[in-house]
C-alpha cells in the first residue's frame, strides 16, 4: 500500500469552488481500481485548512494511474485557483507485529 497525506490551505473567498472541486475529485478517485481510500478532512482550528488522506494499491496506482485520470487534470485547475499552500507527505504502512509498545 501507498499512502498520500495532502495538506491544503484554501484562499479566503474560494471555499465553495474548492469544496465543489474536491468533492468531484474525491468521488471520481474512489472509483479508480487502485484507490483504496480517499478521505477529505477539514481542520477544526482553521476552516480554510484541509487534509486529504488517500490510500492506493501501490505507487504506480497514485503516480501513474491517478495522476493520468481526466478528473485529476480538472482538480489541478481547481487547486491552482483555490489553494495557496499544498504539501504532500508520502508514506508506507509499517508492520508492528511482535514489537512491544
Amino acid at each position: 500500500m501507498f499512502v498520500v497525506i495532502v495538506h491544503l490551505q484554501v484562499r479566503p473567498g474560494r471555499l465553495d469552488a474548492f469544496r465543489q472541486g474536491i468533492e468531484t475529485n474525491a468521488r471520481a478517485s474512489r472509483q479508480e481500481p487502485g484507490c483504496l481510500r480517499f478521505d477529505v478532512l477539514r481542520s477544526e482550528e482553521d476552516p480554510h485548512r484541509f487534509i486529504l488522506y488517500e490510500i492506493y494499491r501501490d505507487q504506480a496506482a497514485f503516480f501513474t494511474e491517478h495522476r493520468a485520470a481526466p478528473h485529476y487534470a480538472a482538480w489541478r485547475r481547481v487547486a491552482e485557483e483555490c489553494v495557496t499552500e499544498h504539501r504532500n507527505t508520502f508514506c508506507h504502512p509499517v508492520s508492528l507485529q511482535g514489537q512491544d509498545s
